[in-house]
């Protein structure tokens, strides 16, 4: 192992080929060969050429590599961003834009929130908050990489003012936040977009963000190249990174043939090349949006997550682990394994959309993604009117339970006794609910089967009452004729689910209709003797009937590459990989939700750069 780091921190390469990061995600190869690869005696084999070159190339253009490079530009230096979708935003794009900053944000002054900091950074480590399912949100998180966080997220809220990002003149909230610290309210809204469109693909708040970002950038002379996807780093003789291997990925519209495009044009580097090569003068950064969309990655940490959990929004953004990838071949280090190994609030969601596969967005006709997407999905938004079974088609939780516990904030203990740092009855503070979603979703059943055992789906049961309760219309785009089936009976509807390719194990159709005959007498008799579901309300005995898709999906990534507080990335033996810096999903070492750490790091590594 020492040699093994020892001979990549010298440049020296692994004997896996070339694009392994790249071919390794796409064949689903062992991972073993990636973590831990055998090193052969000669240097890294470096471009013959290099196709473009600039002081600063960035691999991804989302809510991390944005900052990043724009911070870099600001300084003058050269910067070309390069991402394996047709258009910017990665992940954040898709969001809904609750940006969680603290430490005294010019807002937070201007509503008289009190807030520093110190004071954030203490919440950020605060080992004493327990999640109400049990988990610890603050307890291993890297204290340098919270430390720098908190002595930066007011400047970069200042900075995204400066660069184009509108955020709701309102008192930053609670709303959407969570293990974000209990001292203060720190959520801040952008400005929720209107409907979907080639600006606005998902109609979320997290494009007012994004498209502020990416107009600044493109107008201070930022250089990208999209329908890229990285696939190798390099470093030289001396163990620095200085550049990057990308191939051609281009999303094609079914219909038309063609390539999608880009919302703006304005400096992209329009090239169909097979294969580019690019050359960095100043640095790297990895900002490629975690792993969650790679099953054998995220199994590291919880090997119950197989390959019938999708990744949230992946059409979009895939999450494919490849800046990990890439960076532990050349010797960087993994971190912050504990914080996605416990199921951290985030890490898995259920969704009320139901019939499609990622069942996050409800993306609509009007987005240009909507070709490669293909269906809408149905709500459910009240699971009175549906139960959700196994792959052996049998109950296994109650279906209100909304699948993970209240993230900390402040105004988290509603026990009317003020908040203390570090007070180790905090700890008792908070009612247990344990996650039953979630486990029991994992659980072994009869279905599971070697070599993984897995779960397998879940799937909505409802019948034609419910879809009027529910104001569904169902029509060709609806859902996913592969995820949603109708049937006469109960018996011919396990039938059709038995069709899908998600369904390995066989339902039998007695046992389907034996679990719905069971909850529709707990509906007659006002009480779920299994699961405790309160009162349920409506048997599922008109038929037509219907199953949906309705397995969660994989949502944020808590672990990545090990970073220090100026987000350079470090190898095994804790040195810095000289001229490689990462952030946001792709790194390790924190807690925190979303878009406060990816905006907030993709600030540090641009004023880092600068420096």
């Amino acid at each position: 192992f020492l040699k093994r780091s020892k001979l990549a921190q010298h440049g020296l390469r692994s004997t896996v080929s070339p694009g392994f990061a790249n071919s390794w995600q796409r064949s689903g190869g062992p991972l073993f060969g990636a973590i831990a690869p055998t090193f052969a005696s000669e240097p890294q084999k470096l471009p013959e050429k290099w196709d473009y070159t600039a002081d600063v190339v960035v691999i991804g253009a989302g809510a991390t590599g944005l900052p990043a490079a724009i911070g870099a530009r600001d300084a003058g230096l050269s910067v070309l961003v390069i991402d394996t979708n047709y258009d910017i935003g990665g992940h954040a794009i898709t969001s809904g834009g609750n940006v969680p900053l603290g430490g005294g944000t010019s807002f937070q002054k201007k509503y008289g929130i009190k807030d520093d900091p110190e004071t954030l950074f203490k919440d950020l480590t605060d080992w004493s908050i327990v999640e109400s399912g049990g988990q610890p949100d603050y307890r291993y998180n890297d204290r340098a990489v919270q430390h720098a966080l908190a002595y930066n997220e007011a400047p970069t809220f200042e900075f995204l003012l400066k660069n184009g990002v509108k955020f709701v003149d309102k008192a930053p909230d609670n709303v959407g936040g969570h293990a974000v610290g209990l001292s203060a309210k720190r959520e801040h809204h952008c400005i929720w977009a209107e409907g979907q469109s080639a600006e606005s693909p998902a109609g979320a708040g997290g494009t007012d963000l994004m498209r502020g970002l990416e107009k600044s950038a493109r107008a201070k002379g930022v250089k990208f190249i999209l329908n890229h996807h990285m696939d190798e780093l390099f470093r030289d003789e001396k163990g620095r990174v200085i550049g990057i291997r990308a191939s051609y990925t281009p999303k094609i519209n079914p219909t038309t043939k063609e390539p999608l495009k880009s919302f703006l044009t304005d400096g992209n580097i329009d090239t169909t090349a097979k294969e580019v090569t690019v050359h960095a003068n100043k640095a790297v950064v990895v900002a490629t949006g975690g792993n969650s969309g790679n099953v054998n990655f995220r199994r590291i940490f919880d090997p119950r997550l197989t390959e019938e959990i999708a990744c949230a929004a992946g059409e979009y953004s895939p999450q494919d682990g490849s800046g990990e990838l890439a960076a532990v071949a050349i010797g960087a280090s993994l971190w912050g394994a504990a914080n996605q190994a416990m199921d951290r609030n985030g890490s898995l969601r259920k969704r009320p959309l139901v019939g499609v596969r990622t069942n996050y967005i409800h993306w609509t006709p009007r987005s240009p993604l909507f070709p490669l997407v293909k269906y809408t999905g149905l709500y459910i938004r009240n699971w009175q009117n549906a139960i959700i079974v196994n792959q052996a088609g049998r109950r296994f939780y109650n279906e209100l339970e909304n699948g993970y516990p209240n993230g900390s904030h402040e105004g988290f203990f509603n026990d009317g006794k003020p908040y203390v740092h570090g007070d180790w009855r905090n700890t008792t503070r908070k009612p247990y609910k344990p996650r039953n979603y979630i486990d029991a979703a994992l659980q072994i059943n009869e279905g599971s089967t070697a070599p993984d055992f897995s779960a397998g789906p879940q799937w909505a049961i409802f019948d034609s009452e419910a879809v009027k309760r529910e104001h569904m219309r169902i029509g060709a785009n609806s859902a996913d004729p592969n995820l949603f089936f109708k049937a006469d009976t109960i018996e011919e509807l396990a039938e059709k689910i038995n069709t899908s390719s998600w369904q390995k194990y066989k339902i039998k159709g007695s046992v389907l209709k034996e679990t719905v005959d069971r909850y529709n007498g707990f509906v007659a008799a006002g009480k779920d003797a299994d699961f405790d579901k309160p009162a349920p309300k409506f048997p599922i005995k008109t038929g037509p009937f219907y199953a949906a898709w309705a397995t969660f999906v994989a949502h944020d990534s808590y672990a990545g590459l090990r970073i220090n507080e100026a987000c350079q990335v470090l190898d095994f033996q804790g040195k810095v990989i000289d001229g490689l810096y990462c952030g946001g999903e792709s790194a390790g070492g924190c807690s925190q939700h979303g878009l406060g750490r990816c905006v907030t790091q993709g600030y540090i590594i641009g004023q880092q750069i600068a420096k």
